[in-house]
């Protein structure tokens, strides 16, 4: 039995502080069992270590008190990092930087294509008269992703930080990658 697979097989690792002090499931023991007969078939405990080490396994009650049985005969892999790297002040600050460059450019989008067409309405009705006000459309369209971007702010934060918290969790790692700075036009 490979060492790094008795660990995977604990629905909650025992080598992590969190978990150390919560009970000990039937389940538990069983793959310390498995470990310690393994350990025995392969010679690397004798039988009194053995008989030992598994009157002990049934009386133990935390999962920290499992880790010092089979520590030394279950290689041990450095315990698997649970939730975020990055402490969630920083992904709280970088999830609100990040919503206000998107709501920049939201702004622009916004911006850019309506005054263009208003632009174009009032020079053609220069010419032929004020006709039907089509730039309206333009406006409510580009207007409807700005406006949905502003009235959901915390939810809009809230979903770029769990995107981040994902992000940083995948790829292990302290640091993220900045929002490009916003441009002007």
């Amino acid at each position: 039995m490979d060492g790094t697979d008795t660990w995977q097989r604990f629905e909650l690792d025992p080598r992590l502080p969190a978990h150390a002090g919560m009970r000990a499931s039937d389940r538990d023991r069983d793959v310390v069992l498995d470990a310690l007969a393994a350990a025995y078939a392969e010679g690397r405990l004798d039988r009194d270590e053995l008989d030992e080490r598994t009157t002990a396994v049934r009386e133990t009650r935390t999962l920290g008190d499992l880790v010092p049985l089979i520590a030394d005969v279950a290689p041990s892999s450095a315990p698997p990092r649970r939730g975020p790297l990055v402490p969630a002040s920083d992904l709280r600050a970088e999830a609100v930087r990040r919503y206000e460059h998107r709501r920049h450019q939201a702004l622009w989008s916004f911006l850019v294509p309506t005054l263009i067409c208003w632009v174009v309405y009032v020079a053609a009705a220069f010419d032929h008269g004020p006709g039907f006000p089509w730039p309206l459309f333009v406006t409510l369209g580009t207007g409807v992703g700005l406006a949905k971007l502003v009235t959901s702010r915390e939810s809009s934060i809230a979903d770029i930080q769990h995107q981040l918290e994902r992000k940083a969790a995948r790829r292990g790692r302290r640091d993220l990658p900045p929002a490009p700075e916003p441009t002007g036009w």
